[in-house]
Formats: C-alpha cells, sequence, structure tokens
C-alpha cells in the first residue's frame, strides 16, 4: 500500500511545548520538508478545546509543561478519542531517563526524541509515523468498502435466492390453481406468528424462507385430481395426501437449515394438533412447531382467497374457524399468536390481493 508523499506533507500535525523558541524550531524544521498544515499550542489547557474542533494526524508533545504535563495531555487524548481516532504521538524531551521513557510509551505515545534532536531523525520519524497512520486509514477505508460490498453482494444473493424459493414454490401453485402471492402470503404470515411466538429472529427468517415451499410436492400428483372442481373420492383423497411425502422427499437428505426446515414443513403442516391429520398421525407437540405455523398460515390463505372451484370466505368466517379449530386442527398457542397478529396479517392479505 503505497502513500504519496503529497499525502504526506499534506498531513495536519499539531505541535504541543510551552517553549515559544522550541516551538519555532519545531516548525522550521517540519516546512523545510514542506509540511504546512502545522497548529502550535503553548498552553495545554487549550487542547480540550482544540480536539473538539480539528482532527490531527500526528502529534508532537513535550513532556515538561507547567500545570499539565505530557504525560497529562496523553491520558486526555486517550479520554477524549475513540481508539481509531487517536493519531500517533512523539514525545520530544530533555528527559532521558529509561523510566520517563516507558512511562510515555505505556502512556499511548508512539515514539520518543530526546532534545536536542537531530533534524534528519526528527523528520525521519515523522514520516514514519505518518505514513502508518495513513496507511491504516486507507485500510480501514477500504476494508469498509469491501465490507459493504459484501453486505450488497450478501443482500443481492439472498434475494435471488427468496426469488427463486417463490418461484419455485408458485411452479406447483399454479397447477392447483393458486397465485404467487399464495405462497408470498404464507409465509409473510408463518413469520409473524413465528416472532410473535418468541422465535428467535434465524427462525423466523428461515420459516419465511422455507414455507413457500410447503406444496411442491403437488407437482407429482395427477391434473385429475389436483383440478377436479368437485369433491374427491376416498381413493383420490388419499392419492392427493401423497403430495406431502413428494414434497418431503424433494427436499430431503441436505445439510442445508433452510431445506431442513422446508422439508419439515413439507411433510408436517397437514398433521392436526389431534393427530388426526396426516401423513403420519402425529399429535400435539410431537408436530414440528414450523408445521404447526405453517398448518394455520395455509389454512387461513386458502379459506379467504378465492378459487375457480370456490368462493373465498370472509376473514371474520375464517378467524372464527380457526378459533373453533384450537386444541383440533390447530394448536392453541399457535392459534393466540396467529389472534395477536392478526391485524398485520390483514395487511398483508391486502397488499398481497390476487
Amino acid at each position: 500500500m503505497q502513500i504519496k508523499q503529497t499525502d504526506l506533507v499534506g498531513s495536519s500535525i499539531l505541535v504541543v511545548d510551552d517553549n515559544q523558541t522550541n516551538i519555532d524550531v519545531i516548525e522550521a524544521t517540519l516546512e523545510s520538508a514542506g509540511y504546512q498544515k502545522i497548529t502550535a499550542v503553548t498552553q495545554p489547557l487549550e487542547l480540550m478545546q482544540l480536539f473538539s474542533e480539528k482532527a490531527f494526524d500526528l502529534i508532537l508533545l513535550d513532556i515538561n509543561m507547567p500545570l499539565m504535563d505530557g504525560f497529562a495531555v496523553l491520558a486526555m487524548i486517550q479520554q477524549m478519542l475513540e481508539p481509531s481516532q487517536r493519531p500517533p504521538v512523539i514525545m520530544l524531551t530533555a528527559q532521558a531517563d529509561e523510566t520517563s521513557r516507558v512511562k510515555a510509551l505505556e502512556g499511548g505515545a508512539s515514539d520518543y526524541i530526546t532534545k536536542p534532536f537531530n533534524r534528519i531523525e526528527l523528520l525521519k520519524r515523522v514520516s514514519i509515523h505518518l505514513e502508518n497512520h495513513h496507511a491504516k486509514r486507507l485500510l480501514k477505508s477500504e476494508n469498509q468498502l469491501l465490507d459493504q460490498r459484501v453486505r450488497e453482494r450478501t443482500a443481492q444473493l439472498e434475494q435471488a435466492n427468496l426469488e427463486m424459493i417463490y418461484r419455485l414454490g408458485s411452479a406447483a401453485e399454479y397447477r392447483d390453481n393458486e397465485t404467487g402471492n399464495h405462497v408470498k402470503r404464507v409465509s409473510l404470515i408463518a413469520e409473524l406468528i413465528a416472532q410473535q411466538l418468541g422465535q428467535d429472529s434465524d427462525y423466523c427468517r428461515l420459516i419465511q424462507i422455507a414455507s413457500p415451499m410447503h406444496d411442491i410436492g403437488k407437482i407429482g400428483i395427477s391434473d385429475t385430481i389436483l383440478l377436479k372442481p368437485g369433491k374427491l373420492t376416498d381413493e383420490e383423497f388419499s392419492l392427493m395426501q401423497n403430495h406431502v411425502k413428494i414434497g418431503a422427499q424433494i427436499l430431503s437428505d441436505s445439510d442445508s437449515p433452510l431445506l431442513h426446515m422446508a422439508h419439515e414443513i413439507a411433510l408436517t403442516h397437514h398433521e392436526k394438533f389431534n393427530g388426526k391429520g396426516y401423513p403420519h398421525g402425529l399429535k400435539g407437540e410431537a408436530i414440528p412447531l414450523s408445521g404447526r405455523i405453517v398448518a394455520i398460515a395455509d389454512v387461513f390463505d386458502a379459506l379467504t382467497s378465492e378459487r375457480p372451484y370456490k368462493k373465498a370466505w370472509s376473514i371474520e368466517d375464517t378467524v372464527a374457524l380457526i378459533e373453533r379449530e384450537q386444541g383440533e386442527h390447530f394448536d392453541p398457542q399457535v392459534v393466540q399468536a396467529f389472534m395477536q397478529v392478526l391485524p398485520k396479517i390483514k395487511t398483508i392479505a391486502n397488499q398481497l390481493h390476487d
């Protein structure tokens, strides 16, 4: 990572020394190397106001000053500025003892030069610390830009994956005279119910993405059965029930948490809380929570949607049915969560109507 010389000489440098003669010498030395943005302070007490108004790339700091010595200034820098905002500090002092040197470095100083200093040495150390400071800042900026690009790309991929899932779910629904909005409504309703039940954000996101595939198994059901306008015979209904196993088979044998939940939902969303559902007659909490949630979301949307072979139920009639089926078809706790988010569900129904 190459830092240009023009960037270095354009750096903002702060000199803190109570002796004006020392400041004049330091300023002349820096200006001889092309540095122009130099601020000098002889009263350390002015620094608090100065730090609140301006950022510096490097500080040259004397130790022996009245009222507030260099160690106190170092402590103030640590308190006032966040680590990412702290510029390197070079201590310039006549104190050459090891104790002062260690105290300065432990207090946050980046370097320590004794007076009288060598001009070439001072300029070289100033250049090195400025170079490191700018390199860190540039690296941070590049990392932030990279993180932003990664977040944007991840969001794009997630959106593409969600769109693919909706389309996959819709492929099965279209064969059943459903619409693409059916799977979207079911997914959003399921997410709302999961949130109301106190599930964590990962679970809620998973159920939103996985639930559109709840009826993917319908692609394996004959049109004769799937599109029959009248009531199915017992044999036809038995064949129709196979769509949950077909869907589960399509979504099985994956290590992906998403496909694992999609498999779980496809297989169990027609189970009933009283054990009289299908395909396995699971009862109560033996039915995975995702299946119990999608069962209500699917029934609500199916009943309130008009289809060529049926009229739409009113929301009031549908809700009344769901309440009556507490403990029978539906998990009572999931029903209560459904009732609490019903206003939001109505909004979804209006925004994504067929």
